[in-house]
């Protein structure tokens, strides 16, 4: 059971409630609207990284997981594992990210690195120099500060989620609840 009740629809300002009233009904959008200044930025920016990233589908959802496991939200792991498989994250890939077994020889380089890079991100206020330059060599520097930026966002969701209990009520499979079906090709 959630933490807080929801939040009471009157007591929503106008603008927020045209806004919200596009996207599917879901408990964490309703958490969130507690916070009727933010609600709707940070709804924009989840679908900014479902948009406009330059960073791969897969690879945010690589993150995406990553982030999950690290900060023990079931709620974004629930979501992103459909997402996850659609973006061409296999089942293996998963398993070693769940099982939190970042130098796994089944990885590729490019994976491992980047698996290896977001843990670090959320374990650690600094990344090392030697896991830094690895990320480097596979990640633009425009990829590095979106990589950084999906792990912030996430990690707060997931904070949402588990501090206040958030319940998973809808899987969304393969559509991010967010974007509207705006995802763009990779």
């Amino acid at each position: 059971m959630p933490r807080l009740a929801d939040p009471d629809p009157n007591a929503i300002p106008t603008d927020v409630r045209d806004f919200l009233s596009a996207l599917p009904p879901d408990p964490m959008v309703k958490m969130l609207t507690h916070s009727v200044g933010t609600v709707t930025p940070f709804i924009q920016l989840a679908r900014a990284q479902f948009t406009a990233l330059e960073l791969p589908a897969r690879s945010r959802e690589l993150v995406i997981l990553t982030v999950a496991e690290y900060t023990g939200c079931e709620f974004v792991a629930a979501q992103h594992r459909p997402m996850s498989e659609a973006a061409g994250v296999d089942q293996r890939t998963r398993a070693i990210i769940s099982g939190r077994d970042v130098n796994n020889p089944h990885l590729s380089a490019y994976d491992r690195t980047l698996i290896r890079f977001a843990a670090e991100v959320v374990r650690s206020p600094r990344v090392p120099d030697e896991l830094f330059d690895q990320a480097r060599q596979i990640l633009s520097e425009r990829e590095i500060v979106e990589v950084l930026q999906v792990i912030g966002y996430y990690w707060s969701f997931g904070r949402v989620a588990t501090a206040l209990d958030v319940e998973i009520t809808t899987v969304y499979g393969d559509e991010p609840l967010l974007t509207g079906g705006t995802e763009r090709a990779d």
